[in-house]
C-alpha cells in the first residue's frame, strides 16, 4: 500500500481535502474525480493498482464532500467544481510538467471529467470513465417534486461483494442523506451543457467501463450521452453482472486489468 501525502487546496467555493499518491517512477499523472457522495477514502485500492500501472495518483474531495468543505453533499455550480480539477491538475504538475495526464472518473465524476476534456482539451492525455452519469439520469426527476423524497443510495446497488455496502453504509464521510435540490438542477445543468457542446476529439483516447447489472446508472441512459461526444478515440468495456462500483465489483482485477491495457496503449509517457 503506498500512503497517501495529503494537503489542502484552495477551491472555488471552499477549501480542499486532496491526496497525492507518489511514484518516484511516474510515467502518467491518473487524476482521479470521484462521484457523489463519497470521497477519496474509499480509494486507496485503486492509487495502488494504478500505480502498479505507473502512475503518480492525484485527486480531491469535491466541496461538500469527505473532508473537504461545505455544506454536505451540496454543489451549486459543476463548473466550479471542473475548475477545481484543474487547479488539482495544476498542482500535480508543478515539478512533474512533462508527465501526461489521465482523468479516472467514476459515475458523477464521470460527468465532470468529460466536462473537463470539453473545457480543457489540451491538458490531458486520456480518460477513463467508470459508469459515467451521461445524458439521461433518472434520479433527475426528483426535481418535479415539491419536496425532494429521502431516496439515498442503495448500497446493495454497488457491488457484489457484500462488504463493499456494508463498508460504505458504515462510513462516517459518505453522505447518505437525501438528494440536494441545489445539486440536482445543478447535474442536469452539466448534463445538457456536456450534451450540446463540442464531442470529445478524436485524439482523445477514452476508456467507458459499465456493468450490466448496474441499477443506480443505467448503462443505455449513459450511452445516450456518450454518443453525444465521442470521438474516434472511444473504446467501451461492458461486463456482464457487475454493478456500478467496478473498482469495488468482485471481477475488479478484469477491470485494472483493461484499465492498464488501455493506458499502455493511450500514455505515451
Amino acid at each position: 500500500m503506498i500512503p497517501p501525502i495529503e494537503w489542502t487546496l484552495s477551491g472555488q467555493a471552499t477549501p480542499l481535502a486532496a491526496r497525492t499518491w507518489p511514484n518516484p517512477d511516474a510515467r502518467w499523472l491518473a487524476v482521479l474525480v470521484h462521484g457523489y457522495g463519497e470521497h477519496l477514502g474509499r480509494y486507496q485500492h485503486v492509487a495502488d493498482a494504478l500505480a502498479g500501472m505507473g502512475a503518480m495518483v492525484v485527486g480531491a474531495d469535491h466541496t461538500g464532500h469527505g473532508r473537504s468543505g461545505g455544506e454536505r453533499a451540496l454543489i451549486g455550480d459543476f463548473e466550479a467544481v471542473v475548475s477545481d480539477v484543474d487547479a488539482v491538475v495544476t498542482a500535480a504538475l508543478d515539478g512533474h510538467p512533462d508527465l501526461p495526464v489521465v482523468l479516472v472518473g467514476h459515475s458523477m465524476g464521470g460527468a465532470i471529467a468529460v466536462r473537463y476534456a470539453q473545457r480543457f482539451p489540451d491538458r490531458i492525455a486520456a480518460m477513463v470513465l467508470s459508469a459515467p452519469v451521461l445524458g439521461v439520469w433518472p434520479v433527475l426527476d426528483l426535481l418535479e417534486y415539491d419536496e425532494i423524497p429521502d431516496t439515498p443510495v442503495d448500497p446493495s446497488t454497488l457491488s457484489r461483494d457484500s462488504s463493499v455496502g456494508a463498508a460504505y453504509a458504515a462510513d462516517p464521510l459518505v453522505w447518505h442523506g437525501p438528494y440536494k435540490r441545489a445539486t440536482l438542477a445543478a447535474l442536469d445543468q452539466l448534463l445538457q451543457t456536456i450534451s450540446f457542446d463540442q464531442p470529445l476529439g478524436d485524439d482523445l483516447p477514452v476508456l467507458w467501463l459499465h456493468g450490466d447489472a448496474d441499477e443506480l446508472v443505467d448503462q443505455a441512459d449513459t450511452r445516450a450521452g456518450t454518443d453525444r461526444v465521442r470521438g474516434l478515440g472511444f473504446e467501451e468495456h461492458t461486463y456482464s453482472g457487475a454493478r456500478h462500483e467496478l473498482f469495488n465489483e468482485i471481477n475488479r482485477d478484469e477491470v485494472f486489468a483493461d484499465i492498464a491495457a488501455f493506458t499502455a496503449r493511450a500514455v505515451k509517457g
